[in-house]
């Protein structure tokens, strides 16, 4: 069988078994078994498979994840983030659009916090919204400020996406956790700096002030109330680019410092600590058992003899570097609209690695920016799931005014990645300095 039948077929069965709703890990296993045979004729092979899924389960960087998911949830399910959205919004004082300007900070550092796009949408739509709503700001504009916001989630560490992402492409999981910081600031600013634009060429917009400003004590007050939150992003980033801990380490300590925190606001009892601790294992649960099942792909594809075959059909292409790097990138930001982020790492990286190596791109920079566009797919229509979170939230919102609410997000999305592809120290300064 050519390399490039057995490689379009595989694509085509995994979506089709991903259409009929068959679950991820299934998917990828049947794929797997279906791969196997047609290489060998037989099964015996199957023993490569279940080692692949055992190395993978007891992987220990795959620890990382629930360990930090587990750090969002205590935070979330305390209540706990309700002191750091008083401080935000008593920072960001009595300015117009200033709901809009909180929107976007609180999703920035609960995206910190967490690292889960979906909740943060959650979580802003219903405890932001309803306050915008009363002080009659746009419907439209306050839904992209949350999903702008929250797709910075898998970008700033902690970001599970990023683990995975490291464990499938062999990159050092520090320095991509690292690598975001500086890309999801500028990402961030140029929000903000959007809103602010938008909102004084159309005053409309946004309110000219609000009459619930607070004295600027009180706002100090509560802007110091809530630095006990900065102990935990400190903790996690400072201990990786110190080289102390390993990202592991450092979640662990992370999820320490959460209960630190959630502790100090008397919000911490077992209830709290029982239902993270199930939310916890549900969503890694998850996560891993895909990871298990789908990082044979790769070995399937490698005994096929495609992925060389396809190393080799590229290179010849001899395509300018920008046009490959283009391609390179669209593809995911296409599939993405259509295809569970995780699953399409899973299915890309692979395929990716190789041709990576023999271009010579820097596989930190090219992997940061393939990062950024699946945290785009996220907020991209018909099918990102972070709309889909927002809207459940957002029952007056159609799904199409959802759909325009990100168009422009997406736009300024693809303007800095234009950017951090032009100038690739954004990404790389800060994780040489490990």
């Amino acid at each position: 069988m050519e390399w490039y039948v057995f490689l379009s077929g595989a694509f085509f069965l995994l979506l089709a078994l991903f259409a009929v709703g068959l679950p991820v890990f299934i998917a990828f296993l049947a794929l797997n078994l279906a791969g196997l045979f047609l290489i060998s004729g037989n099964f015996n092979g199957v023993t490569l498979i279940i080692n692949s899924m055992f190395s993978t389960s007891t992987s220990l960087s795959l620890a990382a994840i629930p360990l930090f998911v587990l750090l969002g949830e205590l935070l979330f399910r305390s209540g706990s983030v309700r002191i750091l959205f008083d401080a935000v919004d008593g920072l960001v004082g009595n300015i117009r659009a200033r709901l809009y300007v909180v929107s976007i900070l609180l999703s920035t550092l609960f995206g910190a916090l967490s690292g889960s796009a979906m909740a943060v949408a959650a979580m802003m739509g219903s405890s932001l919204w309803p306050e915008m709503k009363a002080r009659n700001y746009d419907l439209k504009l306050s839904m992209g400020t949350m999903l702008a916001g929250s797709s910075l989630a898998p970008i700033i560490p902690p970001s599970v996406m990023a683990i995975v992402l490291g464990m499938l492409a062999n990159v050092s999981i520090s320095a991509l956790l690292i690598a975001g910081i500086v890309p999801g600031l500028i990402l961030s600013s140029m929000f903000l700096g959007y809103v602010v634009i938008r909102t004084r060429i159309n005053p409309s917009l946004a309110p000219i002030s609000d009459d619930t400003s607070l004295p600027l004590k009180q706002r100090i007050m509560l802007v110091v109330k809530a630095l006990p939150f900065l102990l935990i992003i400190g903790v996690i980033l400072g201990f990786i680019l110190a080289g102390i801990a390993t990202p592991t380490e450092s979640a662990a300590m992370g999820c320490v410092a959460a209960v630190v925190v959630c502790a100090m606001f008397g919000n911490l009892n077992w209830p709290t600590i029982r239902n993270s601790l199930r939310s916890t294992a549900s969503i890694s649960g998850m996560i891993m058992i895909i990871m298990a099942c789908s990082v044979s792909f790769s070995q399937v594809l490698n005994m096929s003899g495609a992925t060389s075959q396809l190393v080799q059909t590229v290179t010849e292409l001899a395509l300018p570097l920008v046009l490959m790097f283009i391609l390179l990138q669209f593809v995911p930001f296409v599939l993405c609209m259509f295809i569970d982020q995780v699953a399409l790492m899973i299915m890309l990286v692979p395929l990716y690695t190789p041709i990576i190596s023999a271009i010579g791109f820097d596989p930190l920079w090219f992997w940061m920016i393939f990062l950024i566009n699946m945290s785009i797919g996220g907020i991209t229509p018909p099918f990102g799931y972070t709309l889909f979170a927002l809207k459940g939230v957002i029952p007056e919102a159609s799904i199409q005014s959802v759909y325009r609410a990100a168009l422009p997000f997406i736009g300024i999305c693809m303007l800095a990645i234009a950017l951090f592809a032009t100038f690739p120290d954004v990404i790389l300064a800060v994780p040489a300095l490990l």
